[in-house]
């Protein structure tokens, strides 16, 4: 447990931070999800706009949100193939 004022704040900070980076991360992975189910150019654009919102926020670093929006498009291509 902190011991000094600062420390509490800290903590607090830390969890109230922790409630709102995990909902960014939900929101990016149901909308990753989503698309996986039943992949779509709408649904496509849904994910890339929740990656886009957390790598700006630097919830996940910016070249880990390209990987993954090529990795999806290249999965939409795929699945219109078939």
């Amino acid at each position: 447990m902190p011991n000094t004022s600062s420390a509490k704040k800290a903590l607090r900070q830390s969890k109230r931070r922790r409630v709102i980076n995990l909902r960014v991360i939900n929101a990016f992975k149901d909308a990753v999800r989503e698309f996986m189910k039943a992949p779509s150019q709408e649904l496509l654009n849904k994910a890339y706009s929740k990656l886009d919102i957390a790598s700006k926020k630097h919830i996940i670093h910016k070249n880990k949100a390209s990987r993954f929006k090529s990795k999806l498009a290249k999965y939409l291509l795929k699945s219109q193939a078939k």
